[in-house]
């Protein structure tokens, strides 16, 4: 394969063009449509949850009751969406004084300059944030500080922190988890299944999250379909997933995907991480019959030209292009077909769409009683 200079529309204003990106974000999902269709990427929405609305949240209410009731000694804000949240409605019960009096003679540790950010908004000095923001090292402070005895509350943001918590229940602490924007899937599965569907059938290049529970959310949908592990397998090979952050990732890790991260948890930075990421994991370049071509998602850049390739013709494309050169039997190439009438009438009509489609018909050998290749050189 020669790593030749990508060409033309695809590789400058556009560098998603050909891309097809999934996006899981319920109340950003308008800005993330527009910013990846801006870099030319087509763009299938499914929320994967609804957030429950705070003021109305019985539980959240009888959980904060309970901080202003009780004597705190350590209060852990993970968010600053979250922890803002949790001001704001405790303000909206008229109780929000009395909570900030709780918190502020407990030692107050932010994960993360977001949370720090939203704890000095709201009147409050957090007594110390790890460098790392992350959990992990948050347990370790509390730790070496001593808890036993001690009660910690522990603002949480969609998935709980189950794992801080056991270990926190085992060095002799009482834990408050403080469930700011709990979740529920959308009434409507409709949209979500279809995303569900087109990862597993290799249709979507990318999927984005923006929160721990938009991960959930999505799996939980798949269970419910019994395509559990077809879609993570999915996540593991032919999808490449992006998480916001470190959180984000975390119930993806714990399923054996590694998804990318930017270097900031910031909605921007994951948008960047696409749009570079993206064509250098899966954008093939290849010489071939005298013609530059990249596939690039559901098309390719021929020579500088976007063409864009159905579903079955472009299979047979990939599947040629994963060895280029080498003949590919009529048998392996059935194999790759979508659907279940992959047949031999059904190759032969992909192998002359693609042949017509490219405007080359030497692009695509065909060799006698073996299969067909690509003609590279």
């Amino acid at each position: 394969m020669n790593n030749l200079p990508l060409q033309g529309r695809a590789s400058e204003e556009f560098p998603l063009e050909g891309f097809t990106v999934g996006i899981t974000a319920s109340r950003r999902r308008d800005e993330l449509r527009k910013a990846f269709e801006k870099r030319g990427a087509k763009v299938v929405t499914g929320s994967s949850i609804e957030i429950v609305p705070l003021e109305r949240d019985n539980e959240l209410r009888a959980v904060t009751q309970k901080c202003i009731s009780d004597k705190l000694d350590y209060v852990v804000a993970t968010t600053g969406i979250g922890f803002r949240g949790w001001m704001e409605a405790a303000d909206s019960w008229d109780i929000g004084d009395e909570l900030r009096r709780n918190i502020a003679a407990a030692k107050l540790l932010a994960r993360g300059p977001k949370a720090r950010g939203s704890i000095r908004a709201s009147g409050l000095t957090e007594l110390w944030t790890p460098s790392s923001e992350s959990m992990s090292e948050v347990l370790d402070y509390l730790l070496e500080d001593g808890v036993e005895g001690k009660t910690i509350a522990i603002q949480q943001h969609g998935e709980p922190q189950d794992d801080v918590t056991e270990v926190l229940l085992g060095a002799g602490a009482n834990v408050v988890s403080v469930p700011v924007y709990r979740w529920v899937l959308p009434q409507d599965l409709s949209e979500v299944k279809r995303l569900v569907s087109m990862t597993i059938a290799g249709h979507v290049d990318c999927i984005t999250f923006t929160s721990a529970p938009a991960v959930l959310g999505l799996i939980e949908v798949a269970i419910q379909m019994e395509l559990e592990e077809q879609l993570l397998l999915s996540l593991r090979n032919a999808c490449m997933p992006v998480c916001v952050g470190p959180v984000c990732s975390g119930p993806l890790q714990r399923r054996g995907v590694a998804p990318l991260t930017p270097d900031r948890s910031r909605l921007g930075a994951m948008i960047h991480t696409v749009a570079d990421e993206l064509p250098r994991r899966y954008s093939k370049v290849f010489e071939v019959a005298g013609h530059n071509l990249q596939i690039r998602g559901s098309a390719v850049d021929l020579d500088g030209r976007i063409i864009y390739i159905p579903p079955a013709p472009m299979q047979v494309l990939k599947a040629l292009a994963a060895d280029p050169g080498k003949v590919l039997s009529r048998a392996k190439l059935i194999e790759a077909l979508p659907g279940e009438d992959a047949n031999s009438h059904a190759l032969e009509m992909s192998v002359a769409r693609l042949r017509s489609m490219l405007g080359d018909v030497k692009i695509l050998q065909t060799v006698v009683k073996r299969g067909y290749r690509l003609a590279c050189s």
